[in-house]
């Protein structure tokens, strides 16, 4: 066995008893990615025997790894309670970074050189917010991006594919912070939400990121974080806090679920909905791995009844997903699969998904990830056919039903006023 490896695995492995392994194949019958092209017989039971063999190099520098998505259903079926889902994030932090496969790798370095995996600069992201801003004011007047507020009650961090490409999904949060007078604000830099450091195994940049979010939080002067849409993202800042807790209490910041501040807004009368916009279509709900089933295992908590009491505020007609909840499947993009180089591999994970949505009849499929909206949007219906359904955000389905209660003139005025000195100090010219 190459030397490095064995050193890296020596500690974390010898925390696993393999000989409890049962050989029963539970881990590979709940793995939505056995029998998927080119794995020649690969699977989540063999890893676990060639892992007792001492063939850790083999496992390595096989795909297998790169194809589990994080989901959790092997560990959760595990009659022997071996975490797997664990074992596969640490044999992605083995492989030497130059093989990380496609982009995640590179990503994860420009997001700790630049702020964000796609590396956009400072100043195009500030005209970006800028310019959305003055676009999105003329439906509400009134509206701009606050960049480093301080003393904000909450912290937003954007999604770099929607700063880069699809900006227009940023108004679905700003519809809401804008109908509900939130004191609300955005990083200026290290504002990515999406922690590709989770994906590719790296444990070190998975904590400096979260380090780097806490830090701003105490800096700004922030009550609370919106802990970030994508389930990697909050899933990944969640476990690198956790870990710079233990070392020190003080770094504990306030934050809470995209779920929790929904049900915050809607319990306080500061956002009314009307359900006739989403009137004569069915909708259902599919439930993040990583805000649901590995949330609830791993930090004790997972969202289930939050997002459907969300839905059923904003539709007449609901329908379940078969199964659910803990025992819901995966939709193939999680672990980073979305943007790795395996599409027919994650399309092959896909089809349970695709099959659970056909046989539900609903028209919309809503969700709370941004990778499970793209994954369930535009792969699935790229590789079946039949596929008539829409995907929206959860967020989406309440900011397209809102009922805005027009600023009067002199918050207007005042927010406007506000908006031109902020532009002004960070050198953007509002055309």
């Amino acid at each position: 066995m190459n030397q490095s490896i064995e050193n890296q695995s020596l500690t974390f492995l010898d925390d696993y008893d393999f000989s409890n392994c049962l050989v029963c194949g539970s881990c590979s019958n709940g793995c939505p990615t056995t029998g998927a092209p080119g794995l020649d017989g690969w699977d989540a039971r063999k890893v676990m025997r060639m892992l007792a063999n001492g063939l850790i190099e083999e496992v390595v520098a096989s795909k297998f790894p790169w194809l589990c998505t994080g989901c959790g259903r092997c560990t959760s079926t595990c009659p022997a309670g071996i975490d797997i889902t664990a074992l596969m994030g640490h044999l992605k932090s083995l492989r030497p970074r130059e093989d990380v496969p496609g982009s995640l790798h590179k990503g994860m370095v420009n997001n700790l050189e630049t702020g964000n995996n796609l590396g956009i600069s400072r100043e195009d992201y500030l005209e970006g917010m800028a310019e959305l801003g003055v676009e999105m004011a003329e439906e509400c007047p009134g509206f701009y991006v606050p960049v480093d507020k301080p003393g904000a009650d909450i912290l937003f961090f954007p999604n770099s594919k929607e700063v880069y490409g699809d900006f227009e999904d940023q108004f679905w949060w700003w519809k809401i912070f804008y109908a509900a007078r939130e004191n609300w604000t955005v990083p200026g830099t290290q504002w990515e939400a999406v922690d590709w450091a989770l994906f590719t195994g790296n444990e070190e940049a998975n904590v400096e990121l979260a380090r780097r979010k806490i830090a701003y939080m105490k800096e700004i002067g922030i009550k609370r974080m919106i802990m970030p849409d994508c389930g990697g993202g909050s899933y990944g800042f969640r476990k690198g806090m956790s870990k710079l807790v233990k070392q020190d209490p003080a770094n504990e910041v306030g934050f809470l679920y995209l779920y929790d501040y929904l049900i915050e807004l809607f319990k306080a009368g500061r956002i009314r909905v009307d359900k006739s916009v989403h009137a004569g279509k069915t909708f259902t709900f599919h439930d993040s791995c990583k805000h649901g089933r590995e949330l609830a295992r791993n930090f004790g908590k997972g969202y289930f009844d939050e997002p459907r009491w969300i839905v059923n505020q904003c539709v007449d007609d609901f329908v379940e997903l078969t199964p659910n909840r803990e025992k819901n499947y995966c939709c193939g993009a999680g672990g980073g699969l979305w943007p790795m180089p395996f599409e027919d591999q994650s399309a092959w994970h896909a089809r349970i998904k695709r099959q659970q949505i056909e046989d539900s009849g609903a028209d919309v499929v809503v969700v709370g990830c941004s990778n499970c909206r793209d994954q369930i949007m535009k792969r699935i219906p790229k590789y079946y056919e039949g596929c008539g359904f829409e995907v929206k955000y959860i967020w989406q389905l309440v900011a397209e039903a809102l009922v805005i209660e027009p600023w009067d003139k002199v918050s207007v005025e005042r927010a406007e006023e506000e908006a031109e000195a902020q532009w002004k100090a960070l050198g953007v010219t509002l055309e």
